[in-house]
């Protein structure tokens, strides 16, 4: 667990634009400053109790649509889309996507969140689902269950930390169940996550697809930003193509030329995002179809990085503002190649539906 901590101090100590003064010189900082609660970067508040399931919120009823971040059929934040594309009804979507959102949760008493905390709603809502599941809705219906996630401190606590991630598991599972028996309805699925949230999707491939009937359905899994341990499955592989599909797929970014160490991040099966094979040719920028940062409906960066594998994980060269003199990129890791994503996921459903 200290190699997630090291990562995240690397991101606070090392990397935060606050020291250049940029919060004060541009109006767009509050926009960034969002974008980097989507994880610690400040000393965060442990819970001071031992864990206990009895002492954490209430848990979710996933039949009220108020415990859902994204549903199909409703305006939320999944439905934001780039200025050169035109909205495409759910109804003429033939996959599911069900996204875990990432920690989002740092400060506070019990080691899962609580709910009913509109503040921390709203941001979840602001930042990974717009950002992050917002990229399938050009293809898929989007469902984003919301869950009692684990406390960042989760990744420091080697007592109580692995409590809290399987309490905030049951409630994914949970959902999961939910959107089985009452929206899938024999429609194709991809699993898609980030950080904590691929904590919970390894987890999920392993109980419900692996070896399973239901993985049938499976289009891919896009598990990015968290390292997978390879003797979970039986069956289950990692994607070796930019059209495979029935597989899973994962990265986790860092600048060229840094090494992270032991780290929990790193990933034997790591892809590059943009020729989606796992071998360790350099992809330049000029290959990538471009990234998003702060606002979708404004600005594509077009080129804007280059990847490529380098043992197991991705190194990233970018021109993104304020990011690119980062070591630790796991904040971007879907926004570097948000448009390579996008067109993958289209290119992975017409395989499937092609079966």
């Amino acid at each position: 667990m200290s190699s997630r901590k090291s990562s995240l101090n690397t991101v606070s100590k090392n990397n935060s634009p606050a020291k250049a003064g940029l919060f004060n010189t541009h109006n767009s900082m509050r926009t960034l400053l969002l974008f980097l609660c989507l994880y610690t970067l400040t000393t965060s508040a442990q819970p001071t109790a031992t864990f206990s399931a009895a002492d954490q919120p209430a848990a979710p009823d996933y039949s009220q649509e108020k415990f859902w971040s994204a549903l199909p059929f409703r305006k939320d934040a999944a439905d934001v889309i780039p200025p050169d594309e035109q909205w495409i009804s759910d109804s003429l979507k033939e996959v599911d996507v069900f996204y875990i959102y990432p920690t989002i949760y740092e400060k506070g008493k019990t080691w899962n969140a609580n709910l009913a905390n509109k503040r921390l709603n709203k941001r979840i809502d602001k930042l990974p689902v717009r950002f992050q599941a917002g990229v399938f809705n050009a293809s898929c219906r989007v469902y984003a269950p919301r869950y009692r996630q684990g406390n960042i401190n989760c990744y420091y606590d080697s007592i109580n930390g692995p409590k809290g991630l399987d309490f905030a598991y049951q409630d994914v599972a949970k959902a999961f169940l939910y959107y089985l028996d009452h929206y899938n309805h024999g429609r194709p699925i991809i699993i898609a996550s980030h950080s904590q949230g691929s904590n919970h999707s390894w987890r999920l491939l392993r109980e419900f697809f692996d070896g399973k009937p239901l993985a049938k359905q499976l289009v891919c899994a896009y598990a990015v930003g968290m390292g997978v341990d390879t003797t979970w499955y039986k069956v289950l592989r990692p994607c070796s193509n930019a059209n495979e599909t029935g597989c899973y797929i994962t990265w986790s970014s860092f600048r060229v030329g840094y090494d992270p160490g032991k780290d929990i991040l790193r990933n034997p099966m790591c892809v590059n995002p943009i020729t989606w094979h796992r071998d360790t040719i350099p992809a330049p920028a000029s290959e990538s179809l471009g990234s998003i940062f702060l606002k979708i409906r404004r600005h594509r960066w077009e080129h804007a990085a280059s990847a490529q594998v380098h043992q197991d994980y991705l190194w990233v060269k970018t021109r993104l503002p304020f990011v690119r003199s980062w070591n630790v990129l796991h904040l971007v890791d879907y926004n570097l190649f948000w448009y390579d994503i996008r067109k993958n996921v289209a290119d992975r459903i017409h395989a499937y539906l092609k079966k």
